[in-house]
């Protein structure tokens, strides 16, 4: 076994802990044990998401990424001359999955752990770091697999939240990425080889822009003993360079409208933010949640007059949706009046950030925030996701914690006023098809 030192995090008012370290390989692994636990649950990503259109080199060049190539990457990394990983992961029991987002990619199982079952936890381990270092790309499987994930895109086509988000996002953004569709288009995905998706993994999939992250009945030293058996050495290496990318100006369109196979109008509000710095920190995050608790959650007077003059039902919702250079609140759900929900919604917000929240209201939300969040601890899946979330904001799990236990109204109040602005609004429709 290696020598690496490990980082003990604790945090007193949660009474938990998890550990973290940087493997010789150059990647960071962090692992919280849950004893008497049934399960344990593995996330192994990167930082690597469609957002990513550009190889940085050394020298300072650029190679230019088709859009939907870390997704058509993900697909590629379960194939093998052999058996393919999901067949690998079957013979133990083991439930595995992967995803692409905007920002990240992961391959994640979760398995039993119960007594006597520890050496599946540590062949599972050892097919989830092996499948995903061991690349096997040719031509012709590239060539099949543009066919399958074509077909992926037109069925994404054909889903209205999808396309409803998607039509959003490029009305508020005119450079980033993040407007692009995480599959890519059937056309930039034809321009795929396999020389290329090497080049992209030799890049993205260095260690040193990876991690680990396991929860669950398991020990620091078990994983460590699985990861110096796997991983390979790191020797030189760096994180992948994500260029600034940074899209102030206001949205491009108000309102974008389609018509769809629904029975009832949907709707998506989103508002941009400006960001002048690559990430949200924790605490701004955080508050921004609550925020959108405080104004639009199911206890709050706007939600409750809404549903009154029937402008929307139980399904509307709203959430902060950022990365990289990126951040805009999305709000929405099914409406007969679609662009009546809209105007009301965004004058209340308007309006609230003039009169600031309610400080009951307030303290409402964080109770409940702080509430969930101790849930969460004692589900394996949400613990290994939040490792995995703060490893990519450069932060401990646990900073969502403190942020909830410290903020303040006035810290909230101003962060309102950095996410609702006048000009900065954009409106995505979905109407049904008219009969006839």
């Amino acid at each position: 076994m290696s020598e690496v030192i490990w980082e003990k995090v604790y945090d007193s008012a949660l009474e938990e802990t998890y550990y973290r370290c940087k493997h010789p390989s150059g990647l960071e692994i962090q692992v919280c044990t849950k004893p008497g636990y049934s399960s344990a649950y593995a996330l192994f990503s990167t930082k690597y998401g469609s957002i990513d259109t550009a190889i940085t080199h050394d020298d300072g060049s650029i190679t230019q990424i088709p859009e939907g190539t870390a997704h058509f990457l993900e697909h590629k990394l379960f194939e093998s001359e052999d058996l393919d990983a999901f067949a690998r992961f079957a013979k133990t029991g083991a439930s595995a999955n992967a995803f692409t987002s905007f920002y990240k990619t992961a391959y994640e199982f979760s398995c039993a752990t119960a007594e006597g079952q520890f050496a599946a936890l540590d062949e599972n381990l050892e097919i989830l770091l092996d499948f995903v270092q061991s690349p096997y790309f040719t031509e012709k499987t590239v060539q099949k697999e543009q066919g399958i994930i074509g077909q992926e895109i037109r069925m994404y086509l054909d889903h209205p939240g999808w396309v409803e988000t998607m039509s959003l996002l490029q009305a508020l953004y005119a450079a980033h990425p993040v407007r692009s569709d995480i599959a890519g288009t059937e056309q930039s995905i034809a321009t795929i080889t396999a020389e290329l998706l090497h080049e992209c993994y030799s890049n993205f999939y260095n260690l040193h822009n990876m991690a680990l992250t396991v929860a669950g009945n398991v020990t620091k030293e078990q994983v460590l003993a699985v990861a110096d058996k796997l991983l390979k050495p790191g020797g030189v290496g760096r994180a992948a360079i994500r260029p600034r990318m940074a899209d102030n100006d206001p949205p491009v369109q108000e309102v974008v409208r389609k018509k769809m196979a629904v029975s009832v109008p949907t709707f998506l509000l989103g508002c941009k933010e400006e960001v002048n710095k690559p990430l949200l920190t924790t605490k701004e995050t955080v508050l921004a949640d609550l925020v959108l608790d405080t104004l639009l959650g199911e206890a709050s007077p706007l939600y409750e007059q809404l549903m009154e003059e029937c402008l929307i039902n139980a399904g509307f919702g709203s959430e902060l949706f950022a990365a990289e250079d990126y951040a805009c609140t999305l709000m929405g759900g099914e409406s007969k009046r679609p662009e009546l929900a809209s105007k009301k919604i965004k004058e209340a917000l308007l309006r609230a950030v003039e009169t600031g929240l309610d400080a009951g209201d307030f303290e409402c939300a964080r109770k409940k925030a702080y509430g969930r969040l101790l849930m969460e601890l004692n589900d394996v899946d949400s613990v290994a996701n939040g490792l995995c979330n703060a490893w990519l904001n450069g932060d401990d799990m646990f900073a969502r914690a403190r942020a909830l236990r410290e903020i303040t109204l006035e810290q909230a109040d101003d962060r309102l006023s950095e996410m609702f602005r006048p000009g900065y609004f954009a409106l995505s429709i979905i109407e049904p098809i008219e009969e006839g």
